[in-house]
C-alpha cells in the first residue's frame, strides 16, 4: 500500500513539474549569409531544440551545428569544416528570459517580445536581444524569433578571397511550435 501510494505521488509531482514547461526537438532555424550576385548561402536546420519555463520566462534553444543542410554538400562541409568548426564546438546555445512574459496572456493573436539572453556559438559567448512573435496555436505555442549573428562576434574568420561572397551578418530565423503535456487539453 505505501509503495503503491509514494508511485502515486511520484508520478503527480513528475506529471505536475512537466507541465511546468513546454518544449520541442523539431523547430527550424533557417540560417543565410547570402550576398546578392553571388551563390546563394543558405541552410535549414530542422532539428531544434526549444524550451520555454513560463514560471520564470526562460527560453532556451539549443542546436546540432551539423544538422544543418546546405542545397550543395561542398558548402555544408566548408561550414563545418572551416567556419563552424562543428567537430570542435558542436553545439550552439540561446538561454534567455522573455521580458514581461506571462503564459495567460499568450491566445490566438501573436505578440512581440523581447528576449535577453547569451548566444553561445564556437567557444564564444555574447549578450543579445532577440525579437520574439508568440502565439497559441491548436498544436501548441508557436515562437519565431529572428537571430542576427555577427561572424566577428564569433571569431568566424572568412578568407579575403570570398569575403565579399559571405555576408558579415548571418541572418537565421528560429520557427517552433512548443507544447507540454497539457497542451491539448487545454487547447480543445
Amino acid at each position: 500500500m505505501k509503495t503503491t501510494t509514494l508511485l502515486f505521488l511520484f508520478f503527480t509531482a513528475f506529471s505536475v513539474i512537466a507541465q511546468d514547461k513546454f518544449f520541442t526537438n523539431t523547430g527550424t532555424i533557417n540560417f543565410e549569409a547570402s550576398v546578392p550576385m553571388f551563390e546563394e548561402v543558405k541552410a535549414v536546420n530542422r532539428q531544434v531544440a526549444i524550451l520555454l519555463e513560463p514560471k520564470t520566462s526562460t527560453f532556451i534553444c539549443t542546436v546540432i551545428v551539423k544538422n544543418f543542410r546546405f542545397k550543395l554538400d561542398l558548402m555544408q562541409e566548408h561550414f563545418n569544416e572551416n567556419y563552424m568548426l562543428s567537430n570542435r564546438y558542436p553545439k550552439a546555445v540561446f538561454k534567455g528570459k522573455i521580458e514581461k512574459f506571462d503564459l495567460k496572456d499568450i491566445n490566438e493573436v501573436e505578440k512581440q517580445y523581447q528576449i535577453k539572453g547569451k548566444l553561445n556559438l564556437r567557444g564564444k559567448s555574447k549578450e543579445i536581444i532577440v525579437n520574439a512573435l508568440i502565439k497559441r496555436v491548436p498544436e501548441g505555442i508557436q515562437v519565431i524569433s529572428d537571430f542576427p549573428i555577427l561572424v566577428s562576434d564569433f571569431n568566424i574568420h572568412i578568407p579575403s578571397s570570398i569575403a565579399s561572397k559571405i555576408a558579415t551578418t548571418a541572418n537565421t530565423e528560429l520557427t517552433g511550435i512548443i507544447r507540454s503535456d497539457e497542451t491539448m487539453l487545454t487547447l480543445k
